[in-house]
């Protein structure tokens, strides 16, 4: 087993861990939750360890109070196994006063209803795959959070990751067990076998409903098909081959959502030209550019004659990691589109009410056409202010164009070229 590697989730949980009595770590299967919640649980209880497994059910369900007694903090791993833990553990952190004293995990696979939502009491904080930075294939050079504070200091950076190990890293993921502790002739085979998991087990585990393993591995395929996308075609193009209503698709794509493997990006709707001219549907999104690939049954050699379809699953790579360089700083993502074609592929804003305008690009020669969109936006919002000082939108933060290149450095017009490989939170 390899050496744990610090994560940008350990800062968040620790704060969480500070201000709340118990905090429920969420996320999809194979993301790191168990071991990260390990690194400061002082006592364990694992309800999938066989050899105790049924002396700790019966014990939480018949006094699940006997199980909070131990070194604080006490992580309870899989607790939805022993649903009455989450009552105990509220009503404890309520009689004590406290705050660090329970951790809680559970499988992304099954829901789990309780009578309580734990509203001040229990903290939920959703963990993601690995990002480049933290799986070394990032040098960090560029940190998201200093940009925001110090634009002026940025002097270029220099990436070390190149085009081939980017291909490598949106194929096999960011998952932990695939990055460290795979050889890696075998990584691949990870995220292959979690798509599998996802179609034949998961989708139905979540709520014990019987859904069709053909149907979720359609439904996956079209999604993988139209990731970065606005289409509104899925169900379409799943029933075309798979006879299914729009309401039994959806239901699935819901279904996807509740296990943390498709992820949507919301539209951001400012009045920038006039209601009429806003798209406000969501984009399409896996939670990890590796499902998709796996979906498409496809690997690193296929890229090499279809750079357009790598772009999409780029722009996916790229907005993992922005939600977890964000996270720490309760950041929400977005983008923008209108009918005039005008385009943001991503909106990041930040609590304070600041933002950055965000394009993805694959290529050098792509960066010219993302900087046009970016500058034209932000003129259309100045002038937008400038008509109407009720509808005034403050101008962007920052622009940037996030690059698969080697260079990073800021145009005259102010738009920032940043690669992937030199990003970090």
């Amino acid at each position: 087993m390899a050496e744990y590697r610090k994560r940008i989730a350990n800062k968040i949980l620790k704060e969480r861990m500070e201000t709340f009595g118990a905090v429920l770590i969420d996320g999809p299967k194979g993301c790191g939750k168990t071991t990260t919640a390990k690194q400061i649980a002082k006592s364990v209880v694992e309800f999938e360890d066989e050899d105790v497994r049924d002396g700790l059910l019966m014990t939480a369900s018949v006094m699940p109070s006997k199980l909070l007694a131990g070194e604080t903090p006490i992580l309870f791993d899989e607790w939805q196994d022993a649903p009455k833990i989450w009552g105990a553990v509220r009503k404890s952190v309520d009689d004590l006063g406290q705050t660090g004293l329970y951790l809680l995990t559970r499988s992304s696979s099954r829901f789990v209803d309780t009578p309580h939502t734990g509203t001040g009491r229990i903290s939920t904080m959703t963990m993601l795959p690995l990002s480049l930075y933290e799986s070394g294939e990032s040098n960090g050079q560029v940190s998201l959070r200093d940009l925001f504070a110090r634009p002026e200091s940025f002097d270029g950076c220099v990436s070390d990751l190149s085009v081939d190990g980017l291909i490598y890293a949106i194929c096999r993921g960011g998952w932990p067990g695939a990055v460290f502790n795979t050889p890696a002739s075998r990584q691949l085979e990870i995220a292959k076998d979690m798509c599998r998991q996802i179609y034949t087990r998961d989708i139905s585990k979540i709520d014990n409903v019987g859904r069709s393993p053909d149907l979720a591995k359609a439904v996956l395929r079209s999604y993988a098909r139209n990731v970065c996308t606005l289409s509104k075609t899925i169900s379409g193009d799943v029933a075309a081959n798979h006879p299914a209503s729009d309401k039994t698709i959806n239901a699935y794509i819901s279904a996807l959502k509740k296990i943390h493997v498709v992820e949507d990006i919301p539209a951001w709707c400012p009045a920038i030209r006039s209601k009429t001219t806003m798209r406000s549907a969501v984009k399409h999104n896996f939670i990890d550019p590796s499902i998709a690939v796996a979906a498409l049954d496809i690997g690193p050699e296929y890229f090499n004659r279809d750079f357009n379809t790598l772009g999409f699953l780029f722009e996916t790579l790229c907005i993992r990691d922005l939600k977890i360089y964000s996270s720490a700083h309760g950041c929400t993502l977005s983008h923008y589109r209108d009918r005039f074609g005008l385009e943001a592929d991503c909106v990041l804003h930040t609590e304070g009410g600041r933002y950055a305008l965000i394009e993805f690009k694959l290529g050098s020669a792509q960066v010219e056409d993302g900087a046009r969109h970016l500058c034209k936006l932000e003129s259309l919002i100045k002038a937008r202010g400038e008509e109407n000082s009720d509808a005034r939108i403050a101008p962007p933060d920052l622009k940037i164009v996030i690059t698969a290149t080697k260079y990073g450095f800021k145009r005259d017009d102010g738009v920032f070229v940043i690669p992937i490989g030199c990003l970090k939170d």
